[in-house]
């Protein structure tokens, strides 16, 4: 029993003596900055013409910042790059206009819910003048542009399953299909497509009032990083009690006055 322990002692020394995996809020804290992963959508990150970034996330992912005594540093993505960038490490959280669902879930963490959400569609005022029903939309002959890897394309496969489905890489491409009539249907977030109607009038329009589907949206980090997690979910908990948080969505997502002058 001696000779066994006395083999033992070393790897038990070794391992005992190697460092503890850092979590990313100690590597945030350190390191000054903040890196946060966002892509384009309408209210939650948007691009000024002078390349200021603005909107819901933006505002979100500063005052996160600010609160941890550090400077944001933004990265923009293409939707279907941004999940693999936060496990490659190359930012510490997404921001919160993240659907959450089961299939990211495997891959991500998600915070407490940051707001209420939901889909809407937007569609080609002319191209779909003679279709008097929603249920008239499903249909062969009906093209939709939705976002690849959002909620709104999963939804696509629910309330679209006859039309014909097209997905795109940025929601750039996705708008100005129905925008320049090569698709009758702009499947997206309520708020989205709601603007996307407001800055086009003559040409969009949003056939039905409310969301087809409702969701939570949340900040997500890295598998693994639960300090940073416990962190944010204390954060998320304080904004909402101190009414930042609904305040601060209320204007992105109910006021026109950033809406009408928007670009």
């Amino acid at each position: 029993m001696q000779g066994l322990l006395k083999r033992l002692i070393p790897f038990v020394l070794l391992f005992s003596a190697l460092p503890a995996s850092a979590d990313a809020l100690d590597a945030i804290l350190e390191r000054g900055t903040l890196r946060v992963g966002v892509a384009e959508f309408v209210p939650w990150t948007m691009k000024r013409g002078n390349g200021e970034l603005v909107g819901f996330e933006i505002d979100m992912a500063n005052k996160i910042a600010s609160d941890m005594g550090v400077e944001a540093d933004f990265r923009v993505y293409d939707w279907p790059d941004i999940i693999p960038a936060l496990q490659k490490g190359e930012i510490d959280l997404i921001a919160g206009g993240m659907a959450i669902t089961p299939q990211r879930a495997l891959k991500v963490n998600f915070t407490r819910p940051t707001a209420e959400s939901g889909i809407g569609i937007a569609t080609n005022t002319e191209m779909t003048k003679d279709i008097g029903t929603f249920a008239e939309l499903n249909s062969a002959d009906v093209i939709v542009a939705t976002v690849a890897d959002t909620y709104a394309s999963s939804v696509a496969e629910m309330f679209f399953n006859s039309a014909d489905v097209n997905t795109f890489k940025t929601v750039e491409q996705a708008e100005k299909q129905v925008l320049s009539g090569r698709a009758h249907v702009y499947l997206a977030g309520y708020s989205e497509a709601r603007f996307l109607a407001l800055r086009h009038p003559d040409v969009v329009d949003v056939p039905v009032a409310e969301p087809l589907v409702a969701q939570s949206e949340a900040i997500a980090v890295k598998k693994g990083e639960q300090e940073f997690l416990n962190f944010l979910n204390a954060w998320v908990t304080a904004r909402q009690s101190d009414d930042w948080l609904p305040t601060t969505r209320d204007y992105w997502f109910d006021s026109m006055t950033w809406a009408l002058g928007s670009k």
